[in-house]
């Protein structure tokens, strides 16, 4: 008789486990025997709000295949996290993915340039001091919102590739450097809960998938995860195949330039950045050339290397190095 009631409780407890299944199923051991697609190239959505943090699109697995999680900004689960994006790395003969994570360091995802600060090692779209964090406006799209923490500092502009995976044939040979190890082995936080619901709406969505859209989604970003009722900007704007771009767009040029930004405000030899208030850059329209904008007193800190990333910012009476 209790055998045959347990027997009746086996749907039951199965319907409770598909939500953690699914759920699991975004971590580390998702293993693939087919390369996943290059990425593609699309404008960043402006920042919503203070406080947010951008977390770059990438190509998820379902199980038969690839879909695209379009980037987004997202709040961190605490001051001080910085995000490492996840990425394919080539084990054994298959593609495996090794799920990004909350850190107060930037660790290791593969070299894979996924723009807008993530050109492979690090990130260089901002940084935490003091309990706030100062965005780098060279490759942040900051729209209307009104932002105080930022700064100007050129990005690395290394070879630019839409490869998405680690190791293997075409794949990007890096390994990690001593200082993202040790982020690797640091105290992580996984995802958020809307970090998890934004990848499972996309999953949802046929036209996501590359077998209907050929790998090229017509989602690329939305401006806060979740809401794909609102996308970023659409695909095709400007020239995407722009020869010697920048790196702040995805892929490589500034906010609201696909390819070819104008660089940065950068003076060799002059102070550390100035905090300051958030608009177009000269040039660059909504502010007239000659107009000069707010800027703070005090000084915004340094910001910081790769593998400073995390801690408070050393002050600096020298030139500032341009990356």
């Amino acid at each position: 008789m209790r055998y045959q009631k347990f027997l009746a409780l086996i749907p039951a407890l199965l319907l409770c486990a598909v939500p953690a299944l699914s759920q699991a199923a975004f971590g580390i051991g998702v293993s693939v025997n087919i390369a996943p697609p290059v990425l593609p190239v699309y404008v960043q959505p402006p920042l919503p709000a203070p406080g947010y943090i951008w977390t770059p699109g990438y190509w998820a697995w379902d199980g038969s295949d690839y879909y695209w999680v379009p980037g987004t900004w997202v709040e961190p689960p605490q001051g001080g996290m910085l995000w490492t994006p996840g990425y394919w790395g080539w084990n054994d003969g298959l593609y495996v993915w090794n799920a990004g994570y909350w850190g107060p360091q930037v660790g290791f995802y593969g070299g894979v340039n996924y723009g807008f600060g993530y050109g492979g090692t690090g990130y260089q779209g901002g940084y935490w001091h003091g309990g706030a964090f100062f965005y780098n406006r060279s490759v942040a799209n900051f729209g209307s919102v009104n932002i105080v923490n930022v700064y100007n500092a050129p990005v690395s502009r290394g070879a630019i590739s839409r490869v998405s995976f680690n190791g293997g044939q075409g794949g990007i040979r890096a390994q990690p450097t001593p200082g993202e190890r040790t982020a690797m082995g640091a105290h992580h936080i996984a995802a958020t809960p809307m970090q998890l619901q934004h990848e499972q709406h996309a999953a949802s969505m046929p036209a996501m998938h590359m077998r209907q859209n050929g790998g090229r989604p017509q989602i690329l970003t939305t401006q806060r995860a979740g809401d794909f009722a609102h996308p970023g900007p659409a695909p095709g704007l400007n020239n995407h195949h722009a020869a010697g771009a920048g790196a702040a767009m995805q892929m490589h040029g500034g906010p609201g330039h696909p390819e070819g930004g104008a660089p940065a405000e950068h003076h060799e030899g002059g102070p550390a950045p100035q905090a300051m208030r958030a608009g177009p850059a000269p040039g660059q329209g909504g502010e007239p050339r000659g107009q000069q904008r707010e800027q703070q007193r005090e000084q915004a800190p340094r910001p910081q290397a790769a593998h400073e990333q995390g801690h408070p910012a050393e002050k600096h009476d020298d030139k500032h190095d341009e990356r």
